[in-house]
């Protein structure tokens, strides 16, 4: 895959992708309104209230005589669109994995939209410090917007982690057997990566089904609702993670024999620890 990176296009569609997720994220309940409304009255009105209440267009009327209106529509074609040209551009920086194939581009766009998701949490942070400190006057929504954006930065950086083969491994013994033996490692550590996810799944689902589609929100002035995005984003991570898993082992299966304890020593700094130490 070709290596560029930092033209425009690589962070105008992640943000723009975001500002799509974001309002459909914020009219949910229009959608599920529309399309999978409640059979319980209360549980109906309930969230009907609750969408008339974040409506950030009340003025406009629903698209098919539904909830959804015409702003809500276009942020979902967004989505769909801005996603698809995220995946199609985006390209391999010079610092990151060199072995990257088609199935990659989908994790490393959505590395991307978390560099924008850091950049928006960095930007709230600052406006809440500023308007707190300096004009003492604080805002009700900035800190629970913090915690929701870092959940989902926290989530989506695991995803981009594993196809960069960045997390944490212990490596004494990978390091010192040949690569047929360190395929079978790799082939154990991918089912257990799958298996995790798949009793995670599993035994989540419903609870996690169960807080989105009752659209339950955090209980606070603001109000935002965490609880019904990540409960079911953390079931949908931890599937995409296990995919990138085993994406990882079909395209590593080939490479040569792989040593990682001593890549990342520094000799320098090891000799004027040395020094140190000899020097007491």
């Amino acid at each position: 895959m070709q290596v560029r990176s930092g033209t425009p296009i690589e962070w105008i569609v992640p943000l723009a992708f975001i500002l799509c997720a974001g309002w459909i994220v914020w009219h949910m309940p229009a959608f599920t309104l529309d399309f999978v409304p409640p059979e319980d009255p209360s549980q109906f009105d309930k969230l009907s209230a609750l969408f008339r209440r974040n409506d950030v267009t009340p003025g406009l009327g629903g698209l098919f005589g539904g909830f959804a209106d015409i702003v809500d529509w276009l942020a979902a074609l967004g989505i769909l669109v801005f996603g698809y040209l995220g995946v199609r551009t985006v390209r391999r920086a010079g610092m990151e994995f060199e072995s990257w194939r088609a199935a990659d581009r989908l994790a490393v766009f959505i590395g991307r939209v978390t560099m924008m998701l850091i950049v928006l949490l960095t930007s709230v942070m600052l406006y809440e410090v500023i308007l707190r400190y300096v004009f003492e006057r604080p805002t009700l929504w900035a800190n629970e917007l913090s915690l929701w954006l870092a959940g989902f930065v926290f989530l989506c950086a695991g995803l981009y982690a594993m196809q960069q083969r960045s997390h944490i491994r212990i490596v004494l013994l990978y390091d010192a057997v040949p690569r047929w033996v360190q395929r079978i490692f790799d082939c154990i550590s991918t089912l257990l990566i799958v298996t995790f996810a798949f009793f995670l799944i599993y035994g989540g689902y419903g609870e996690a089904f169960d807080k989105f589609y009752r659209w339950e929100t955090f209980g606070t002035a603001f109000d935002p609702p965490i609880p019904a995005t990540m409960k079911p984003m953390v079931l949908f991570v931890v599937g995409m993670v296990a995919i990138q898993a085993v994406i990882n082992l079909i395209s590593d299966w080939n490479k040569e024999e792989v040593h990682y304890g001593g890549e990342d020593l520094d000799e320098e700094e090891i000799e004027r620890i040395k020094a140190q130490v000899a020097g007491k």
